[in-house]
């Protein structure tokens, strides 16, 4: 073996290309970034499309099953999942491994262009998306208080807390789970509706034409030019009740006479709590390259300024981190290197009775995993539970072989060879073979790599 050859005649070079490989691997460990799984790409594409007012089963015949149709002679398609809902379909076609996910996203999109004109006029333009794994959010902050609603959660979390987080560096993007946004509600009187004659689309019609922002022009003068505004949107409850529906010689019928107007949320169908009080939910989407470790501490030191921002009787609590069973996974990992440090320098004391031959393996763990760290910084990987796992089985092997060549080098000395010699001779005798046993072990690992998926 001419590495090792080189290393025992020559011991500064060897130390220098040991403190070389710690030195990078150091370097790469604090620039990996660190999250639960691999960085992946999935070729997933998602159509979502909105019918308003529709049923389940009206969506499922003119949207779903028209674009399923399309979708299923796509090449390269894998299975296709749909789910027909109220006022809405959300169709999921999931493409071979090998599959371009941009051009997949393109071959999409071509197909719903092709069919929108089959489609029924009121529905809305299909919105293609690829699936991004890093969507989701890592992070989720309860929002929640006894003495506020969620309608005014939701604006000191879209107003106040949303802009704060976004902040954050690694933070791609805030979800807010449960909001509630303030909208105008009319709730129709079909009595007093019939008695004067009128439809929902009669009134439907009134309050579009009365809440417009219409363009007004300007005014101009000789030595003066005005903008004209208009003021035509409506804020009050009182102002959308003065809407004018009918007008007549002898009377004319206002939105007050029908229905009864005011302020409330726009959904009223979907609610969150948190620990059995109102709450909003704010997820934080970190950057796909972003490190999840590095943003849920960020977060978690920003958390007491947030918290100083909130209104008196207002909470703000970490609901879910999945930074934690990251950075327990990988405390696991660095207690089990240590264990098995620990025990491969005992091992070899009992046996050999030599600090001087157990310094050799305490030195080789510790190197081959730093060193690991560098190959996986200039291959574009991540610190994640894989990674972690493959490591932890690799260091099964580098202490298997410094064991078996040392105690091969520990049996020439025994032999009245000097240390030097007994390294050079020992190392040469069984240094093809350790190489070919690690090979042998790797190979069993390897056809992991070829798998194609379910």
């Amino acid at each position: 073996m001419k590495l090792s050859e080189v290393s025992v005649r020559r011991p500064v070079l060897a130390t220098v290309m040991s403190l070389a490989i710690v030195l990078i691997g150091a370097i790469s460990f604090t620039r990996l970034p660190v999250r639960e799984y691999p960085d992946i790409d999935p070729p997933v594409v998602s159509v979502t499309t909105l019918y308003r007012g529709a049923s389940p089963s009206v969506v499922e015949t003119e949207i779903t099953n028209v674009l399923e149709e399309q979708f299923a002679t796509l090449e390269g398609v894998k299975s296709i999942t749909s789910s027909s809902r109220e006022q809405g379909s959300i169709i999921t076609v999931e493409f071979e491994l090998g599959q371009d996910v941009n051009e997949a996203a393109n071959d999409i999109r071509d197909r719903v262009s092709r069919m929108r004109g089959s489609m029924p006029a009121e529905v809305d333009d299909p919105v293609v998306a690829k699936v991004d794994a890093n969507a989701s959010a890592i992070v989720w902050l309860a929002l929640y208080s006894d003495l506020y609603s969620q309608l005014e959660l939701s604006e000191v979390a879209d107003l106040v807390l949303k802009e704060h987080i976004q902040r954050l560096p690694g933070v791609g993007s805030v979800i807010i789970g449960g909001e509630r946004r303030y909208a105008m509600r009319v709730w129709l009187d079909p009595q007093r509706m019939a008695a004067h004659g009128l439809t929902t689309q009669d009134i439907e019609t009134a309050i579009r034409r009365a809440n417009a922002e219409i363009p007004s022009g300007r005014v101009e003068g000789t030595k003066r030019e005005f903008a004209v505004r208009t003021r035509g949107d409506l804020v009050t409850p009182e102002e959308f009740g003065a809407i004018i529906l009918t007008r007549s010689s002898a009377s004319q019928v206002r939105l007050r006479d029908v229905a009864e107007v005011e302020i409330g949320a726009e959904d009223e169908r979907s609610t969150a709590r948190w620990n059995g009080r109102p709450a909003v939910g704010l997820g934080i989407v970190k950057q796909s390259r972003a490190s999840t470790l590095d943003v849920a501490r960020a977060l978690r030191s920003a958390l007491p300024e947030m918290k100083s921002l909130l209104p008196a009787g207002m909470a703000l609590d970490v609901a879910y981190d999945s930074a934690t069973f990251i950075e327990e996974s990988v405390e696991e990992v660095r207690e089990t290197m240590l264990i098995a440090a620990v025990l491969v320098v005992v091992v070899v004391l009992v046996f050999l009775k030599s600090l001087r031959a157990t310094l050799i393996p305490s030195l080789a763990i510790p190197v081959s995993i730093i060193g690991t760290f560098a190959v996986a910084y200039f291959a574009g990987f991540t610190i994640n539970i894989l990674s972690l796992l493959a490591l932890v089985l690799a260091i099964g092997l580098v202490v298997d072989d410094a064991i078996v060549i040392l105690e091969n080098v520990f049996r020439h000395m025994e032999m009245g060879k000097s240390r030097r010699q007994a390294a050079i001779d020992g190392t040469r005798e069984i240094g093809f073979a350790v190489v070919a046993t690690t090979v042998a072990l790797v190979a069993v690992v390897v056809p992991v790599a070829f798998l194609t998926g379910a």
